[in-house]
């Protein structure tokens, strides 16, 4: 039973990390045609949509605090961070926002730290996030292509996965 649970959590973070690896190209092609205020727009609007079909009831809250979490949670995760990345995607490539949007779990180890008091990282936590951040760099800038620096995007992109860690952060309170 234990392993049929564990392939159902495996297969939908396969499933999630194919869908939000698309996102980054997807939305450089979107922005052809639109705007990235617009990209967000319609993005919130078929999440929306999606989500209300899965539970269209009203969630109740316990107590109006949680009701400050989840404003801050939808700001942050879904306002400023798709805004921010899409910007970005305006300013640079996408491979360098996907490489740039992978350090999100090192600022969400910094921010648990100081705000939610967990225990330090260790340093299994840094090797492995240097090895996936290898990884990712190595895929993301093969032979073929090059790494193209774009301070401005490149910011973006920085201050996108800040405010994930700030999401990530929030939604763990």
């Amino acid at each position: 039973m234990k392993t049929e649970t564990n392939l159902k959590g495996h297969g939908a973070a396969f499933v999630t990390i194919l869908i939000w690896g698309t996102t980054f190209i997807s939305t450089k092609v979107l922005l052809r045609t639109f705007t990235p205020i617009e990209i967000l727009f319609i993005r919130f609007t078929i999440g929306y949509f999606a989500l209300w079909c899965v539970c269209p009831r009203r969630l109740n809250l316990c107590q109006k605090k949680e009701e400050w979490y989840f404003a801050a949670a939808g700001l942050c995760g879904v306002t400023l961070y798709y805004l921010f990345e899409n910007i970005a995607l305006t300013f640079t490539l996408a491979s360098n926002v996907g490489v740039i949007i992978s350090v999100a779990p090192f600022f969400t180890v910094i921010f648990s730290c100081i705000f939610l008091h967990s225990g330090r990282p260790n340093i299994r936590f840094f090797a492995g996030f240097l090895i996936a951040l290898a990884g990712i760099f190595m895929i993301s800038f093969s032979s073929e292509s090059a790494l193209k620096l774009s301070p401005a995007g490149d910011i973006l992109a920085i201050a996108a996965a800040v405010i994930w860690a700030a999401y990530s952060t929030i939604t763990k309170k």
